[in-house]
């Protein structure tokens, strides 16, 4: 009797409103959805999120009594015509250092040979002369990155030229930008048609929804333009300290924004082995690890708090997990919107109806 109490209270608690109950259903269908065609619908997922950044420009450029078919159009060439010419830019540099590393594998791996067979001398209470020197005998580096040169151009080629690459390449480069301007040129046929399904009382939705609203979007360009900055200055800074292959590096860098503390972490690696294979442990490592930290600090400590200042708190071991467990659901997406998904559960738990448990007869 006691367990079913239990549950009679659990369920009268947060349960007994309709409206609750029809949202909790509605949510479940919809993680279930992502869950199960999540890959399928990713060109869609991409479309709806683009136009959704790109709406408040339109209602922007309509206040000037500009028609909406025509402010839709503005947009949406000059938008796409700045991604292409982006990527024209970018993605020739990208190659071209690719392609440079490849060459360049054999001798980072000589070097880091010689770098190994270097430390009895330079830290002589760690190391030994005998144990080095087994290192060095068991794993000749430099013909692993011979056999890495050759074998990374045919990966590369195999991963780029594939039927189904190219496919999903088309379909992003072909679908993508036609159901992003349709959404943006039929967005509010298509929103009444939605919430035409939706059920009349939703008043906890429409709550939920409006805080959302502010979050989600502060959050999406809030990223976009940290990814732009960082980015881009660690290209500057590692350009002029000289460090090779800084095209490659800054997008590591830009990109690890994405993962709040870890991507971070992780993209240490890179930079400290492309320091320690260029120049070895000299100054010259020691000023570019300095730069990365100072662009790092920046980044949390100034950056992040302008960007974001209208960001609902949540803490550090919250957004770890959330990055865990969404990015582990859904993978790139999951990752990218971990911490407005976590938000979203925080808000609608905020807003769910709580009301008060039954009294107990026996008090």
């Amino acid at each position: 009797m006691k367990l079913y109490r239990v549950v009679t209270d659990f369920f009268h608690r947060y349960f007994s409103d309709e409206e609750a109950v029809i949202l909790f259903f509605l949510f479940l269908i919809f993680f279930f959805l992502l869950y199960w065609f999540g890959k399928i619908l990713t060109p869609m997922f991409a479309a709806v999120i683009i136009a959704y950044l790109l709406s408040p420009l339109i209602d922007k450029i309509e206040r000037f009594k500009i028609p909406h078919s025509i402010a839709v159009t503005l947009v949406f060439l000059c938008f796409f015509g700045l991604v292409t010419v982006s990527l024209l830019i970018l993605i020739p540099s990208l190659v071209r250092q690719v392609s440079s590393l490849v060459a360049d594998v054999p001798r980072m791996m000589g070097l880091l040979q010689t770098e190994i067979a270097s430390l009895p001398m330079r830290f002589p209470d760690l190391f030994s002369d005998e144990v080095v020197g087994q290192w060095v005998t068991s794993f000749d580096l430099k013909k692993v990155g011979q056999q890495l040169s050759l074998w990374l151009p045919d990966v590369l080629s195999f991963s780029l030229y594939t039927i189904p690459s190219l496919i999903s390449f088309l379909v992003y480069a072909i679908v993508v930008p036609l159901m992003v301007f349709f959404l943006l040129k039929d967005r509010e046929q298509l929103w009444g048609s939605f919430k035409n399904i939706l059920p009349e009382r939703r008043r906890l939705m429409n709550q939920i929804a409006s805080e959302m609203n502010i979050q989600i979007a502060n959050y999406i360009r809030g990223k976009a333009v940290e990814i732009l900055i960082v980015g881009g200055v660690s290209y500057i800074t590692l350009q002029i300290l000289g460090l090779e292959y800084a095209a490659l590096l800054a997008v590591l860098i830009g990109l690890s924004v994405l993962v709040p503390y870890i991507g971070a972490i992780f993209v240490t690696i890179p930079v400290f082995a492309a320091g320690v294979l260029q120049w070895g442990f000299t100054p010259d490592l020691y000023s570019v690890l300095i730069a990365y930290l100072i662009i790092q600090m920046l980044d949390g400590n100034v950056l992040v708090p302008l960007l974001f200042s209208e960001a609902v708190n949540l803490h550090p071991v919250a957004i770890i997990v959330a990055v865990i467990i969404f990015g582990g659901v859904w993978g790139f997406w999951g990752v990218f919107f971990a911490i407005p998904l976590a938000t979203l559960v925080k808000a609608i738990f905020n807003a769910w109806p709580k009301h008060q448990e039954l009294e107990n007869t026996g008090a």
